[in-house]
């Protein structure tokens, strides 16, 4: 396909998206069942296009006077393309599957880019209501943290140290520009592409079938991190999902002592068997997905209890851009309660002694800092554990500045450390 074909194409994905309110990766999938001539280079890049308009979908339609999907197509095009200006409006020449030509209008405003004062949250490309919280989380700089959450994020992945170390997962992937991450300490990370450039297929190379390294963001890797796992503990992972960080937890005990693995939601555990063989994890015991009954049975008995919490996901939103315009209040509100019921639980289940890490991919005060209140007023047999405390004692080095400032808990994003957006808060039973 031509560049023009491609522009087009990402429109009409984009109408699925905007119109017809059909997640990116459905709306996408479908356009290639319904143009199968088209070659994985053309669908990557149509994907590139989509998922860049998305990311920075108000600041587009600023730009463009319009956010009806072919002027935020055109927007996009020069940056996610790797096209100029001038190619762009030429590939536009209403030829059989490209756009029509451009207006003078849209030829000025392409050329321009964004120009003049713009809302704040335009600015950031978040949902205008999503603003205070990030007022709130980021003061000044709520903006700057927005924008970055616009950005391509780079593929992470964590080495397996039950297998490999960093310097061999450095030499087998040298090929992708892999380079160390700055602050997981077992972390590598692919810089993410330009232009048209696809991601690399990382999980097709031999290195990951031997086990050596697992996809997973460098926030997570340093969430999984802090909360501490030692070898001949007893561990449990409460909300395990596909199991990425109970295979960190493993590699940090060693494969001694046992980690547990457990969710709510049994579907989302089914990937974590194969995941669990070929990293050559031997101390983990899958408990059955949902049966909450048989977990709440297990008493307080975990030297460490990690919550990856459910949450709002808007520390992904530049993996997940569509996902940061189909969030609501009310689905935020849900959040928060289904984060205060999994924190009741895992407080039942730590031993006195034991540590309890509240985990969420999210920089939205309302489940981060107002969780850890909550939570300490309702368990007062459990206090707060200082950020620097937990990070030398789980990393060995001295801690990032969290992005929200706070000394006591640990809010990695995008724009402050080249992360997504996690939240880290610790907490020792006392009795």
């Amino acid at each position: 396909m031509r560049p023009g074909g491609r522009i087009q194409a990402a429109a009409e994905v984009l109408e699925d998206i905007l119109s017809r309110h059909q997640p990116a990766a459905s709306a996408l999938q479908d356009w290639g069942k319904r143009h199968r001539f088209a070659g994985s280079g053309d669908r990557a890049a149509i994907g590139t296009l989509v998922y860049d308009v998305l990311r920075r979908r108000l600041s587009l339609a600023a730009q463009m006077g319009s956010d009806a999907p072919r002027a935020l197509a055109l927007g996009a095009a020069p940056r996610a393309l790797g096209l100029s200006v001038a190619e762009v409006i030429a590939v536009c020449d209403g030829s059989p599957h490209a756009p029509a030509p451009l207006s003078d209008d849209e030829q000025g405003r392409l050329a321009a880019g964004l120009q003049g004062d713009v809302a704040a949250h335009v600015a950031a490309d978040i949902p205008e209501w999503v603003m205070p919280s990030f007022a709130r989380a980021f003061g000044d700089r709520a903006v700057a943290e927005g924008r970055a959450m616009a950005e391509r994020a780079p593929i992470d992945l964590r080495v397996n140290t039950l297998k490999a170390t960093r310097e061999k997962v450095l030499a087998a992937l040298a090929k992708l520009g892999a380079v160390p991450t700055k602050l997981a300490r077992f972390g590598v990370r692919i810089p993410a592409p330009e232009g048209a450039a696809k991601s690399p297929h990382v999980e097709a190379e031999a290195a990951h079938g031997k086990g050596w390294f697992e996809v997973q963001d460098e926030g997570s890797q340093i969430a999984a991190a802090l909360a501490g796992a030692r070898p001949r503990q007893q561990v449990l992972d409460l909300c395990a999902g596909a199991g990425g960080k109970t295979l960190a937890l493993a590699a940090a005990m060693q494969n001694s002592g046992q980690v547990y693995a457990y969710d709510s939601d049994k579907g989302q555990l089914r990937p974590i068997f194969e995941r669990l063989q070929r990293a050559g994890v031997r101390n983990a015991q899958v408990l059955e997905g949902g049966n909450r009954g048989a977990l709440e049975a297990l008493g307080p008995r975990f030297d460490t209890v990690l919550v990856d919490a459910p949450c709002s996901g808007s520390g992904t939103w530049r993996r997940k851009p569509d996902a940061k315009w189909r969030l609501k209040p009310e689905a935020l509100a849900a959040r928060q309660a289904e984060q205060r019921d999994v924190l009741t639980l895992a407080s039942g289940l730590v031993k006195p002694g034991g540590r309890l890490a509240y985990v969420t991919c999210s920089v939205l005060p309302e489940e981060n800092v107002d969780q850890v209140a909550w939570f300490l007023g309702t368990c007062p047999g459990f206090t707060l554990v200082p950020l620097g405390e937990v990070w030398r004692e789980a990393i060995g080095s001295e801690p990032p500045v969290s992005a929200d400032g706070s000394a006591e808990t640990l809010l990695l994003t995008p724009a402050s450390h080249g992360t997504d957006g996690f939240f880290v808060a610790s907490f020792k039973r006392n009795v």
